[in-house]
């Protein structure tokens, strides 16, 4: 923040000020400090949140706050851990849903309890649900 400050970046330190906003309000709300899993969550948050506004500016053809967004989102995903590729989701899908015995879509909620605990943060829950979907009804 205090590098964003003295470098006059107006974005990254309104992008700062505003995580750390939403990371002040969930400490208030929970009455303690975040530990570093809080933290990601948080984080996490303001990310999707970039990401639904990107795909709403654009359905409503608004360049300007989609190039805004988007440079938030960049900003935020610096602070979050590596995400997974498609790849190594897939490889944990497949082996929840051995675990859990599933055999076809159905059974989608099973798979996804097992796997998102072991995603958490580091993959988005659709992209997650979208990979177990297509392997639960036999894609590849």
């Amino acid at each position: 923040m205090r590098t964003a400050v003295k470098a006059q970046d107006v974005l990254r330190r309104d992008t700062l000020r505003f995580c750390l906003a939403a990371v002040h309000n969930e400490e208030v709300a929970k009455r303690r400090d975040l530990n570093d899993e809080e933290l990601t969550g948080v984080l996490s948050k303001q990310a999707k949140m970039r990401r639904e506004s990107i795909e709403a500016f654009t359905k409503g053809a608004r360049d300007d706050l989609v190039t805004k967004e988007t440079a938030e989102l960049r900003i935020i995903e610096g602070y979050l851990p590596q995400q997974m590729t498609r790849d190594e989701i897939a490889t944990l899908a497949r082996a929840a849903i051995a675990e859990a015995g599933a055999t076809g879509p159905g059974d989608q909620g099973k798979v996804m309890q097992k796997l998102m605990p072991q995603v958490k943060g580091r993959a988005e829950g659709k992209a997650v649900s979208e990979v177990v979907g297509s392997l639960l009804k036999g894609g590849s």
